[in-house]
Formats: C-alpha cells, structure tokens, sequence
C-alpha cells in the first residue's frame, strides 16, 4: 500500500522563483527525476534512527500517531548485543504489529573494543569494523540470537561481515526474508563503491549525509537498489539539517529512506536504562521533525507516495 503525498512530479514553481528571476539571477540547474520507485510503487519511506530499545520504539509511535507520520523502519545504533532477548522479542512484536521493520546494529564494533587506533585521532574509519576472528564469531552469533527473537532486519558496516552473512543466507543458513542495511560508518563516497556495496548483497545503502542533489543522481545512476539519506544528520556525522528539500531529495534520490536523525541532541551510544527518557524524548522530535519535513514535500509538490501498511522488501519481524 502507497499514500499520495501530493499532486505534481516535475519540480513546483514556488513564489521565491519569480521573485529571484526578476532580480536576474539565472534557474537553478536540477538534475533529471529518477525513474525508479520501491517494488510497491512508492519513491519513499521514512526511517527514524536510534530507537534504542522498546520504550523509546512506544514513544516514538505514539508521537507518530499523535501527528499522522507514517514510520516505515526503525533502526538501533547501540547494537544487537546490548539488548535483552525480552527487548528484542519485544521490538520484533511491536514492528510485526505496525509492519514496521526493525533494524538492529550487528557485532561488538570496533570502536568499543580494545584496540586503540579505532580511538585515535584518524581511526575513525576503524568504528564500524570487527576486529579478529573472534569478534567476528560473536557479530554472527549476535545475528542468529535476533533471528531467534524475530528480528529481520540488520545494520552492517563491516564488509567482510556482510559477505559472510550474505553467503550463509545464500547457503540457507540464514532465512532468505533477512535484510540488510548497508551503515553510514561505512557509507560510499562515489558510485563505484555503491555497486561494490550492492554486489556484496546489501539491500539498502546509507549514503553520506552531507551529498549534493547532484551527487546523489550520479548514486542513483548506477543502482536500483533503495538508497538510504540522512535528512538530518547528528552532529557526530555533520549535522545536516535539510528538511525543506525532502521534495528535491526524494525526486531525484528514489526509492529512497528519508532518514530523521536529530542535530543538537545528545549522544546514545551505548544507550540503556540511564539514558531511556532523554532518548525517548529525542525519538518524539525526530518524528516532530518529518512531519515539518513532510509539509515542505507538500508545499513543494512531487506527487510522491510514502509506503504504507506491509511490503515485500521490508525487512518486518516475525512473531
């Protein structure tokens, strides 16, 4: 199921645009909309990060209903292994109740480990690795503990991980309704890196936060696989705000995962009991913050239909 968000596919003419060319100043140059859409027909959906256990997945769907946003996938940052089989089982029962996916973070990374480079000034490439195999035994161990509680959907920045994951699933090791998000910590910078993420069987892709609309047609161009974007980014991955331009985001980026992080927040990273009201609160705004994104894809136009309810290719838990 689809939702129309409003009436136009080609780019709207707003009051700004006469006004800027009777000052003379030239059309801006828009790259071509993209002729893909989701297999259900939709050019997006939305996604709100860092729901880090299910009280903070309550609050956030009650603010959603409060205010008619529609959630398509959430996802957890802390990790897979940080939650309880109780916490989990709960998420993949409320994500089965509201066809809602439910993507959890893989594998005791890098950056919270023992290795000190992934803390040094230039490690940050190091973050979302796995360091050895024995880390790597535990980040596939952390995936089959989550199918065990109905989890099917999972976030990947180590690229060895992922090939391994991919070929148990391809092996039927693992069950052939798993997804799995390719992670902002390892996101491509240009297109060959996008189709080298595809090839190893990720099923969506983050991009990084801060690409131009023409950066991301030159993306689009080379896969018809949904690309996810942060719409606003956290400070620690620039704090990108550009809500107003969802319309021109989704137009040329589609199928596309509007993503809802939030700038001036605070870290969650690892979240638990001692942070659950300052992160519930944060997930609210989050959602807060689509709905005014939202109004500016209406005000701008683009005719675009956000899924609703189930589809196939999302990665929904199981009861």
């Amino acid at each position: 199921m689809n939702q129309r968000v409003s009436q136009a596919d080609s780019e709207t003419t707003l009051r700004a645009d006469a006004m800027l060319s009777e000052s003379g100043l030239p059309a801006e140059l828009v790259p071509a909309p993209s002729p893909r859409r989701f297999a259900d027909g939709a050019d997006f959906r939305i996604e709100i990060p860092s729901v880090e256990g299910p009280q903070v997945l309550r609050a956030l769907l009650d603010e959603a209903d409060l205010r008619g946003v529609t959630v398509n996938r959430v996802s957890q940052g802390s990790g897979a292994m940080t939650l309880t089989v109780a916490e989990q089982t709960e998420m993949a029962q409320i994500g089965a109740d509201r066809a809602i996916e439910v993507c959890l973070f893989v594998g005791p990374r890098e950056e919270w480990g023992i290795a000190a480079m992934s803390r040094a000034d230039d490690g940050g490439a190091m973050h979302g690795s796995i360091r050895g195999l024995r880390q790597l035994r535990y980040a596939v161990e952390d995936v089959f503990r989550s199918i065990e509680c109905g989890i099917r959907s999972f976030l990947i920045a180590d690229l060895g991980l992922l090939e391994v994951l991919v070929g148990a699933q391809r092996a039927g090791t693992i069950p052939g309704d798993v997804v799995w998000k390719g992670s902002v910590l390892c996101a491509p910078s240009n297109p060959a890196s996008l189709v080298l993420l595809e090839r190893l069987g990720a099923t969506t892709v983050n991009l990084p936060t801060d690409m131009s609309i023409h950066e991301l047609a030159e993306m689009r161009a080379v896969t018809t696989a949904p690309l996810d974007l942060y719409v606003e980014a956290p400070d620690p991955m620039g704090g990108v705000v550009r809500g107003e331009q969802l319309a021109d985001l989704v137009r040329i980026t589609r199928p596309l995962y509007a993503k809802f992080g939030l700038r001036n927040s605070a870290g969650l990273y690892p979240s638990g009991l001692h942070i659950v009201d300052q992160a519930s609160v944060i997930a609210r705004e989050k959602v807060r913050r689509a709905a005014v994104a939202l109004e500016w894809a209406d005000r701008c136009g683009g005719g675009f239909a956000q899924t609703v309810g189930a589809a196939a290719d999302l990665g929904i838990p199981v009861r």
